[in-house]
């Protein structure tokens, strides 16, 4: 009954979809939509094998905790149930007047609009930085495709590096680089469309205050009607490919930094994406609409695809950086940059500046990340999840021999949030210190006892943000132990900013003031000690059926069980790694001396900590 109350084209259409042969899925998806838009027919031999695709969904070994933040953004909407008007019961049968009969234009049905369309479009902001070889290109350019396939459409900008502005023939190289671009997306399946006309305007924008910013200004910009182009290729289903090109004063097309004209695109279009934010309130309304090929404009990600790969990191021996909070972190990297990486990695620090810029325009959930062209694949994980490819707050041990650690491993930056440190109970806002606790375990917290009891046990206190997150940890007194037990007595995040990296955050500032300190990778600018001193072990406890125990368990040194607690505990670095020295090859032993005891007395203690909430 369904298929019979479609049009004949739709019912040939959908028994076309159903009956292809699961090899050929995604090629018939796609082969659909281009039968639809009079596209050419590509050759079989030139799309890249299905299972390739679907491996790189695969790697990302996504849960549905992590995924969440790629459904939330992709995945149709439920539409709002219709209000009927209401009958004037007043009016009588026989006055009220017929309806004049109204030619309804024919819609595009739902089933239809979801295999045209199986997800919401979002925009990513694109600096291919080569020059690459035609191997290379192939590799970009499947990582675009498959991006596109997943819903994120690109907007590239091209760059060569080894082409500088005023040589001859620039600009020619610059737009043939853009055309091999253009045919390599093409013959992977893409439709791509050479944008070569300026999009952006050279110099800053007209009535923009001279007002000092914590990032750098583009030298460029743009206004709505300067996007008509890009959003024209956007809503025929076609990548857009821009050379870095801008109008000057006298209406002249001069080649500038890609980097300005990126940060200039980048608040056009969160700008011009706000100004349609209207656009899908009704198209959740109306299914004709979702095949209408409109995409958001607002960029979900910026992706900056080189040579070199991420940032370069002091604290992994030059290997890049997993994740960076560009609000605490940015101005330390710049200055333990070794002079060495000015010339293997000449662009990272103007691409975290450039990450900087556009993320200072773009929503706070966005991500920047910058990749090597020999790991594409690694794209589509950080769209699913939206976090870097091994976690930056897993022990420092394991972080050294991860595999997944190469020169090659993508660096995910995030706007971040500010961390501090403090040591005193009256340093601590109590009103958004109770709420953040509150909403985070979801209890009334016992606010007397737990001020009173920090007042007398307060270690100190690290803050994320305006109270986003915090982790509180106390120095518990111990009979059988020299010095107090370093506890963490609160670790918490908002359920608003689980998810976007503060958790990560977070935690690395709590490695670097307790378990970690000491060590030269410890000595971030937080407000605490910077690294200066020594290391203790950090104890904490977790109710035995806590879902977050998985996270812990990756992070501890080791854990015990406790009844319906799990003990769980971080080894102070410093001192394992001068026993290690100390023993040479002959390694750390299953016990060591000053291991014995410490269970039975942590645990004796730790039990005894009394609940901070409200029976």
């Amino acid at each position: 009954m369904l298929m019979h109350s479609y049009p004949a084209s739709c019912r040939q259409l959908v028994r076309s979809a159903i009956n292809t042969q699961r090899s050929q899925t995604f090629k018939a998806f796609y082969a659909t939509i281009q039968s639809l838009r009079n596209a050419p027919q590509v050759e079989t031999d030139d799309v890249p094998p299905d299972n390739d695709f679907i491996l790189s969904i695969l790697r990302a070994n996504a849960s549905s905790r992590d995924a969440k933040p790629y459904f939330a953004s992709f995945s149709p909407r439920p539409r709002p149930t219709p209000v009927l008007p209401q009958s004037d019961e007043s009016i009588s049968n026989e006055v009220r007047a017929e309806p004049s009969p109204v030619t309804e234009q024919p819609k595009v049905s739902p089933l239809i609009a979801s295999i045209i369309d199986p997800v919401i479009r979002r925009t990513a902001l694109v600096k291919i930085q080569g020059p690459f070889s035609q191997v290379q290109l192939d590799s970009i350019s499947r990582g675009m495709v498959y991006l596109e396939k997943l819903g994120l459409v690109s907007v590239i900008v091209v760059e060569n590096d080894d082409i500088q502005r005023g040589e001859q023939d620039s600009r020619s190289v610059i737009v043939e680089d853009t055309m091999r671009l253009v045919s390599c997306l093409e013959k992977h399946g893409a439709r791509a469309r050479p944008v070569l006309g300026a999009v952006v305007r050279l110099g800053p924008r007209p009535g923009d205050p001279e007002m000092e910013q914590d990032f750098t200004i583009p030298e460029a910009h743009t206004f709505p009607s300067d996007l008509v182009p890009i959003r024209s290729a956007l809503q025929s289903g076609e990548i857009p490919v821009i050379p870095p090109f801008a109008l000057d004063s006298f209406c002249r097309s001069v080649r500038i930094d890609a980097n300005d004209v990126i940060g200039a695109l980048a608040r056009g279009m969160v700008e011009a994406g706000s100004q349609n934010s209207s656009f899908p309130v009704a198209a959740l309304a109306d299914a004709s609409i979702d095949a209408s090929g409109e995409v958001d404009l607002t960029p979900l990600r910026l992706m900056i695809i080189n040579r070199e790969g991420g940032v370069p990191s002091y604290a992994r021996n030059g290997f890049p950086h997993l994740l960076i909070n560009l609000d605490s972190e940015s101005k330390h990297i710049r200055e333990t940059f070794h002079e060495s990486w000015r010339h293997t990695h000449k662009t990272a620090l103007s691409n975290l500046a450039l990450a900087k810029t556009c993320l200072s325009h773009m929503p706070p959930t966005s991500s920047a990340v910058m990749v090597s062209h020999r790991s594409q694949s690694s794209l589509i994980g950080n769209l699913i999840t939206n976090r870097p490819a091994v976690s930056s707050s897993l022990p420092h041990a394991l972080l050294q021999g991860n595999r997944k650690l190469t020169p090659h491993t993508p660096t995910l930056i995030r706007r971040g949030l500010p961390i501090r440190v403090v040591r005193t109970v009256d340093d601590i806002d109590r009103s958004k210190m109770n709420a953040l606790l509150e909403q985070s375990f979801q209890r009334s917290l016992g606010e007397v006892d737990f001020y009173d009891r920090l007042k007398r046990t307060l270690d100190f206190v690290i803050i994320a943000g305006d109270y986003a997150g915090a982790a509180i940890v106390t120095n518990e007194p111990s009979a059988d132990l020299s010095q107090p037990i370093s506890y963490l007595d609160k670790f918490a995040v908002l359920p608003s900013h689980q998810g976007d990296g503060t958790v990560d955050f977070l935690w690395v500032a709590l490695h670097d003031e307790s378990y970690g300190l000491g060590h030269p990778f410890s000595a971030n600018p937080n407000g605490g000690k910077e690294g200066q001193g020594e290391g203790r072990d950090l104890v904490w406890r977790s109710r035995a059926n806590n879902p977050v125990n998985k996270w812990y368990f990756e992070r501890s040194s080791g854990h015990v069980r406790m009844g319906d607690w799990v003990l769980f505990w971080c080894d102070a670095e410093k001192r394992l790694k001068q026993e290690q020295n100390r023993r040479g090859r002959a390694g750390l032993s299953y016990v060591e001396d000053w291991e014995e005891g410490r269970l039975a007395s942590w645990s004796d203690v730790v039990q005894k900590i009394p609940s901070s909430w409200k029976k």
